[in-house]
């Protein structure tokens, strides 16, 4: 019995209709479904400015969980004998989460917060917690960026596996700008399978 390890990218189109069913305002995206802080569109930020009124900082999170599973053969279909099928095992199922951070750094000229410009280069510090019900660390990335341009996005692994069905998480993150000021958030994560799995069980059963 083979199995290969594989990733949401690989979900059958079945699959990843799930989405607007995980009752988490999850979106799609090329990488899967992930869930924003502040909510909205691409262009929705948190912000904050200087005390001097001279420099505004935004920023923005996406987390991504990113299911993992493995495949495992079953037998051909009858009107295709000679063609195995891989299909998702639904006692594989894992999270294997990520975080994407978007900034904006923006510099008024001459009046405070009058018009601004998003120009130059820039230090940034990008960081996310994640714990779990009782407030435990269930994992942290930090990146600290040197200089980057005044708009941008960054994508950061987690690198940490957290098993289905573990209970609610949070999310806490935030972005600095180092000599401007950090903004930041929280978001809520539900790490039930249950949905997938029952996609899965459903394939599996598929002649």
């Amino acid at each position: 019995m083979k199995r290969t390890r594989t990733n949401a990218l690989a979900l059958a189109a079945a699959v990843a209709a799930l989405a607007p069913a995980l009752g988490q305002a999850a979106a799609t995206a090329a990488g899967g479904t992930y869930l924003q802080d502040p909510a909205g569109g691409e262009k929705a930020m948190k912000s904050m400015w200087t005390k001097d009124e001279m420099h505004k900082v935004e920023g923005q999170v996406r987390f991504h969980p990113g299911v993992q599973y493995d495949t495992v053969s079953r037998p051909a279909p009858e009107f295709a004998p000679r063609e195995e099928r891989q299909v998702a095992d639904p006692k594989t199922l894992a999270w294997l989460p990520s975080y994407e951070f978007a900034w904006s750094v923006s510099d008024s000229t001459l009046v405070k917060k009058g018009v601004t410009t998003k120009d130059g280069r820039h230090p940034l510090v990008l960081h996310a917690v994640l714990r779990d019900a009782k407030r435990a660390k269930a994992g942290e990335v930090t990146r600290e960026l040197k200089d980057r341009p005044a708009t941008g996005r960054e994508k950061v692994a987690g690198g940490t596996r957290i098993a289905c069905d573990t209970g609610e998480y949070t999310v806490e993150w935030s972005l600095t700008r180092p000599g401007y000021g950090t903004v930041g958030g929280t978001l809520r994560w539900n790490s039930s399978c249950e949905q997938y799995r029952t996609a899965f069980s459903s394939d599996n059963g598929r002649i």
